[in-house]
């Protein structure tokens, strides 16, 4: 930021005493230097236009006391519009032709803006205002304008922000009738609309309103339920209408007031009877930084706004000052890097015409002026001064809070961030939920400091028209009727009206209503349809019944959450059917998995077999066949047949699949013998539709429209009135007059079957529906108050007590819910243990392949070395056999009488007889000597 030292500067003050009452001010030290003559248009009697003139004035001095060498020099005329948009223009015009100025800062107003913008368009003269904030001023509607302050429509989003904070469903903007009012409506309403908060009403309230006028229009609001208003006027408004809305009670406990920034950031200039009037208001301010620089100025200000204005209360310098402040030094910064071309300008007595328009002279020096503007960025007093988007734009807003004279933050809100207590901390977005502790605690009107709900019962005293009826079929559910004679008072009795008047009870405040009877009766052809759009039309507020939430109706009505089980089933008669087959046994099982399971059985046993013939088990030697039995009952005898490890993990395997494929049998055919017992007569409704049958339905329903989306032609639809009439076609039959099924909703069937369990049951859900509802007008605040409650109620015991109370206890009655059949087991419910199963055999006889080619493999290198020994032991035997040839021989020649030879090839030698002579010696063929 470019400082400015403290240095006395000489402000020279020019009154001229005509029309305009015309002020000129020029600061020069350089006295050859050129003069930069700008306009300056403001409404000097209001509180922007004394704060404003007074920031300008120190905003020229300060500049030339830091930039003394400038060859340039502003020379401000100031002009009062007195706040009128012709009285604007007509000094526009004076300053155009009679002082030839360069630019233009101001007007005050938006509406003055609009006023004078063809004639800034015609002179090209650049038009710079830090107070006109209407959105609908724009480029395209004046090239030569620019905004030095934000756009309103930049404010918008943090409104919104706001009103979803508190989970606020209804808003009514208040503003006035003139462009600065008008033009942030379609930005606001756009960003309501994103948050999902609703508009109902707009107050516009005139420029030139009374207070009578004001009073009116405030009470006319008290009759409405929305109690949240965001206030968008000037402060001169907004005071009047806040000591009015006091006055007639509007700023008491649960009311919501939001003011804008225009009125916000002038909060502290306000009388302080005006504040003490706002007690409990928020509002939306633009964050300025805080510096030393602007202390020291704000201390410089107070002190030049009481010598400029002596005979006025002090005020506080806001945010449109420092703007003020800020777009002087952009102007002066501008006007030197922009000179002119050598037009001589002179100060002129002003003409006694001003309603003619020169027309430009140079419009080359316009666009240079606007481009330095836009090239100019600098830290200012109020912020980052930077206007190359030809307005400013803010990075966050502060939320204030006016309590007793003043006001407190309550925190800060930026479009990234969202909101925070404080700006040290940044977040990212985050949901809305948890929205207490991104916030300051606030004091709502009437010093509460509980949360408002947003919207109140209208103060007229017209309780809460709930529209009811009575159920066609099912009185238990709504029964309605009105005394015609004596008192008129409508009541209800049923299921719906229990958990309605339950749900009143558990909201968090007094909900006063009355009910209005509809009479179904009277037209025939009438159904809920009717009976909803009645509140579409406004007639109730709210309609209670057995109305089940469609898309249809939720086009034009918005519906609490169900409070009751959804869908469309049918009511169809039961038969025994005893099932008496032979072969029933076969029936849990499909084809598929009996050839399957048994598959799968013999290659186990073929792999158990295999792994225990390579193992060489010497209990697997015989027939194949007898074999693989006796594996299986391996199992259960004392002796365990099989040794390998392996076998045993295929066998325990099989054995698991085996459990469970039996278990699961079991239970299917148990399932067979006993549930099949009581057969509905129709499982599907497509197989009515194929076979020609007649379906009924309830008279009123949209189950007629489901049936002929269905294909249904209109001679098979059949209706109904009450539960005898269908108990009676039901037992009659297509064949006899009667149908054969009844197509209807669930809760209905629950009824149906808690009166008439024997001898029928339900079939399905055919159909899926949302269940019943209570139909609101759209955008109703209750809905989702009264939707929280019903949440509590079918959460608890309480549904179940009230149900039981209507309908009965539906656990005595076996034939409520869906009726199914139990099927025969398929393949692809066991294909994961087919899988295991298979896959764990073939595993492990892979595995034992592997191992016994290994070993042979080993057994095989071995065999050469036991040929070598082999040999070389027979080749020893051989010598010895020799040796024991020749010593035979050698005996044999010496005593051959006494040699015999034994049958065995040895040689026994006799010396003497038997008795005394020596031993026989066998000499064997393989004796080694």
């Amino acid at each position: 930021m470019e400082k400015a030292p403290r240095a006395i500067v000489v402000l020279l003050l020019l009154r001229l005493l005509a029309h305009f009452g015309a002020v000129a001010l020029n600061v020069s030290t350089n006295p050859g230097a050129d003069e930069f003559h700008v306009g300056v248009i403001l409404d000097m009697g209001s509180l922007v236009g004394k704060e404003a003139r007074t920031s300008i004035s120190l905003a020229a001095e300060d500049f030339y006391a830091v930039h003394r060498n400038y060859s340039t020099r502003l020379v401000l005329h100031v002009r009062d519009s007195m706040g009128n948009s012709f009285q604007a223009a007509s000094a526009a015009l004076d300053l155009l032709n009679n002082y030839n100025v360069k630019a233009i800062i101001g007007p005050q107003k938006s509406s003055e803006a609009f006023f004078m913008k063809d004639i800034a368009n015609i002179s090209e003269v650049p038009v710079i205002s830090f107070t006109a904030t209407s959105p609908s001023l724009t480029y395209d509607n004046i090239p030569y304008f620019v905004r030095a302050t934000i756009s309103d429509s930049t404010q918008v989003n943090s409104i919104a922000s706001l009103i979803k904070f508190y989970g606020w469903r209804e808003v009514v903007p208040i503003y006035i009738d003139t462009d600065y009012g008008t033009g942030i409506m379609l930005d606001l309403l756009e960003a309501l609309q994103g948050n999902d908060a609703r508009v109902p009403y707009q107050s516009i309230i005139h420029q030139s309103a009374t207070r009578d006028q004001m009073t009116q229009e405030l009470y006319k609001l008290m009759t409405m339920q929305t109690r949240v208003f965001v206030v968008h006027m000037t402060s001169s408004m907004a005071s009047v209408l806040f000591t009015m809305a006091k006055e007639v009670g509007m700023m008491n406990k649960g009311y919501v007031w939001i003011i804008t920034f225009g009125v916000a950031s002038l909060i502290g200039s306000l009388n302080p009877s005006v504040l003490e009037a706002m007690n409990g208001a928020l509002g939306v301010e633009v964050y300025v930084p805080k510096s030393t620089e602007l202390e020291n100025f704000t201390i410089r200000w107070n002190t030049r706004f009481r010598k400029d204005n002596p005979n006025d209360p002090l005020l506080k310098l806001s945010i449109f000052g420092l703007w003020g402040y800020d777009t002087i030094w952009a102007v002066a910064h501008a006007a030197e890097m922009a000179r002119p071309t050598k037009d001589k300008v002179q100060m002129h007595h002003m003409s006694n015409s001003t309603t003619t328009l020169k027309g430009p002279g140079n419009t080359q020096n316009g666009m240079n002026f606007l481009d330095a503007i836009f090239q100019y960025k600098f830290w200012g007093l109020s912020g980052y001064f930077d206007l190359s988007e030809r307005q400013l734009q803010p990075t966050r807003f502060k939320i204030i809070n006016i309590v007793g004279k003043g006001w407190r933050d309550i925190g800060f809100w930026t479009a990234k961030d969202g909101f925070s207590q404080r700006l040290t901390k940044p977040r990212s977005n985050r949901t809305y939920l948890g929205t207490k502790p991104y916030l300051n605690p606030v004091i709502w009107p009437g010093e509460s400091t509980n949360i408002p709900r947003g919207w109140e019962i209208p103060t007229s005293g017209k309780k809460l028209q709930v529209g009811v009826c009575t159920s066609g079929g099912y009185p238990e559910y709504i029964y309605a009727e009105k005394d015609p004679i004596i008192t008129g008072i409508t009541t209800a009795s049923g299921l719906v009206v229990d958990v309605f008047e339950e749900t009143v009870k558990r909201l968090p405040y007094a909900l006063p209503y009355e009910y209005v009877f509809y009479n179904t009766t009277e037209n025939i052809s009438s159904s809920y349809d009717d009976f909803v759009y009645q509140v579409y039309l406004k007639k109730y507020d709210i309609a209670i019944a057995d109305i089940t939430i469609t898309y249809k109706r939720s086009s034009y009505v918005d519906f609490s959450l169900p409070y009751t089980e959804s869908g469309v089933a049918m009511i169809v008669p039961v038969k025994k059917n005893i099932n008496t087959t032979t072969w029933i046994f076969l029936k849990p099982l499909t084809f598929e998995m009996w050839f399957g399971s048994i598959m799968l059985f013999i290659y186990t046993g073929v792999v158990v077999w295999l792994l225990e013939f390579l193992s060489n088990n010497k209990n697997f030697c015989g027939p194949i066949p007898k074999h693989m039995v006796m594996i299986y009952f391996s199992l259960f005898a004392k002796k365990e047949m099989v040794e390998r490890p392996l076998s045993r993990i295929v066998l325990i395997i099989w054995l698991f699949f085996l459990l469970v494929l039996t278990s699961s049998y079991t239970a299917s055919l148990t399932s067979m013998l006993t549930v099949q017992q009581l057969q509905p007569t129709v499982t599907d409704v497509h197989e009515l539709l194929r076979n020609g049958e007649y379906v009924g339905y309830q008279r009123g329903s949209y189950v007629k429209d489901l049936l002929d989306e269905l294909g249904f032609s209109k001679s098979k639809i059949r209706r109904y009135d009450n539960i005898d009439e269908f108990r009676d076609a039901l037992s009659k039959g297509s064949s006899n007059g009667g149908i054969s099924a009844l197509v209807d909703e669930i809760p209905y069937i629950k009824l149906f079957l808690a009166k008439h369990c024997e001898g029928y049951t339900m079939v399905g859900p055919i159909y899926k529906t949302a269940g019943f509802g209570y139909a609101f007008q759209k955008e109703s605040p209750l809905r989702g108050d009264i939707s929280k409650a019903i949440l509590n109620i079918t959460g608890g015991d309480t549904i179940i007590q009230i149900e039981k109370k209507w309908i009965g206890d539906q656990n005595k009655c076996r034939n409520v819910g869906p009726v199914t059949i139990s099927g025969s087991l398929t393949f692809e419910s066991f294909k994961g243990l087919f899988i295991l199963t298979g896959v764990a055999s073939t595993s492990s006889l892979l595995i034992a392949l592997a191992i016994y080619f290994y070993k042979n493999k080993q057994v095989k290198s071995g065999n050469g070395e036991q040929n070598f020994e082999q040999k070389v032991k027979g080749d020893t035997i051989e010598v010895e056999k020799q040796r024991e040839e020749t010593s035979r021989k050698m005996i044999h020649d010496k005593h051959p009488q006494n040699s015999i030879v034994n049958r065995s090839g040895s040689t026994a030698i006799h010396r003497g007889d038997r008795a005394s002579g020596p031993r026989v010696l066998p000499v064997s063929s393989s004796a080694r000597f």
